[in-house]
């Protein structure tokens, strides 16, 4: 399947926390869209493996999009490696993106930078024709995508951009909450953490009306580009 729109994420949650609004708004105006995490999230101080493929298939039931695969990079180990550019380029050209969205390009945690520099470079040889990849035995044609865009995470970036995304606002949330073993959960046992904290999804509130507050919105998500964004007609630009 050839896809309009694939988001990256370092972890399984990642994508439902920062552009999961955006990504059900594009498939709603009839986009292919589709999640690739990049790790297992196998160092989660929370949960196992396992419940992170459980509630990352509900998360993606939830989002309704058309596919999401897992490459197992290695969470706390995911680096910018060849081996690791070449996983990705296989992705990118199965998939043939048009739009790719990935991490923050830096974070409190460590992974997301790495999963942005990782996506940056691999995007760039994936549209090389020297470099051969295979899928299903079946050599694959360069390609590379129109455009790639990073996503703010937990620390505060001003963004290029702002989408609107108040229609999928509530939907988000629940996409969030499937990972019931990530977030709070006032009958859990396991250890508190930095996102465990009741106050945490408050804050997710806070930085989305703060988004959608700067373009005239209820909730809004924002990115970042390192490339200038060009437009056909001013009239184009919603302020």
């Amino acid at each position: 399947m050839k896809l309009d729109i694939l988001a990256f994420g370092a972890h399984p949650d990642d994508i439902e926390l920062s552009c999961a609004g955006l990504l059900m708004k594009e498939h709603s105006l009839g986009k292919n869209v589709g999640i690739i995490d990049l790790t297992e999230g196998e160092l989660g101080t929370r949960g196992s493996v396992i419940t992170r493929y459980e509630e990352s298939k509900k998360a993606t039931e939830i989002l309704g999009l058309n596919i999401r695969e897992n490459l197992n990079l290695g969470d706390g180990r995911l680096e910018n490696t060849w081996h690791n550019q070449l996983k990705v380029i296989e992705i990118i050209r199965k998939y043939k993106p048009e739009i790719v969205i990935s991490n923050a390009i830096k974070d409190r945690h460590p992974d997301h930078g790495k999963g942005a520099d990782l996506l940056r470079d691999a995007l760039f040889y994936s549209g090389l024709a020297k470099i051969e990849t295979y899928h299903n035995e079946i050599k694959q044609n360069p390609w590379r995508p129109k455009a790639h865009y990073h996503y703010i995470q937990d620390q505060y970036i001003e963004p290029d951009f702002v989408v609107d995304v108040t229609e999928f606002w509530d939907k988000k949330i629940d996409s969030i909450k499937a990972y019931k073993t990530q977030f709070f959960d006032p009958n859990s046992q396991e250890p508190k953490t930095y996102i465990s904290n009741p106050e945490f999804l408050e804050f997710l509130v806070g930085r989305a009306l703060e988004m959608g507050h700067k373009i005239g919105v209820k909730y809004g998500e924002g990115f970042t580009t390192e490339k200038k964004i060009g437009v056909n007609s001013i009239f184009d630009i919603k302020f």
